[in-house]
């Protein structure tokens, strides 16, 4: 790989359904899903809760050397295969080649984005880490209508997990801050990104 990296990553964390996605959607920048490489539903590997059901909140649910290998490829080689993760299935059904083109930055966002940013400063192709800050019961609904929106999962499914993720959110943006994200509004993230959009 090259050296000198032809573009380096704006890493968006926040819990889920804090807006992270949104912000990079509508950022006009190049985006690489963290959450394309969670591990499919028949993976032994697969970490679990008590009640049998897999704990998709754990960081051994998804492959993080290929998510940071597919970072540092866009980065310095300017496109990169990545999955394409059917979150209602649990499943990989198929893949895309994600390409910069001119973009000297381009957005990466997951749940898991705090085990991303330390191996991303350490290669040389990190830019920022922003941290969606908002009241973690807004973030609870705007989750729990996401993710029916788009049968996710069931329901009984989605509430369950909707409470855990609810009291696991400060400790969530806590970590991201000690690892290095600077924890900002919506509005702000907005700003931030759409200055590195071209004109």
């Amino acid at each position: 790989m090259p050296d000198q990296p032809r573009a380096r990553v704006i890493l968006i964390g926040g819990a889920s359904g804090s807006g992270k996605s949104r912000l990079a959607e509508q950022s006009g920048l190049p985006l690489l899903r963290l959450d394309d490489f969670y591990r499919e539903h028949d993976d032994p590997e697969l970490p679990r809760l008590a009640s049998g059901e897999v704990d998709w909140d754990d960081a051994r649910s998804w492959h993080l050397p290929n998510a940071v290998d597919a970072l540092e490829r866009l980065a310095r080689e300017g496109s990169t295969e990545v999955p394409d993760y059917d979150i209602s299935t649990s499943s990989i059904v198929g893949s895309r080649t994600l390409s910069l083109g001119d973009h000297r930055c381009f957005v990466a966002e997951g749940i898991f984005v705090a085990d991303v940013v330390a191996e991303a400063r350490r290669r040389g192709i990190l830019e920022d880490a922003l941290c969606v800050r908002r009241s973690r019961w807004v973030t609870m609904g705007l989750r729990f209508l996401r993710d029916v929106r788009e049968a996710r999962k069931p329901i009984p499914v989605l509430l369950r997990r909707g409470l855990r993720l609810a009291r696991r959110e400060p400790g969530i943006i806590r970590a991201l801050v000690e690892a290095g994200f600077r924890p900002l509004s919506v509005r702000r993230i907005r700003a931030l990104l759409a200055a590195q959009a071209p004109a």
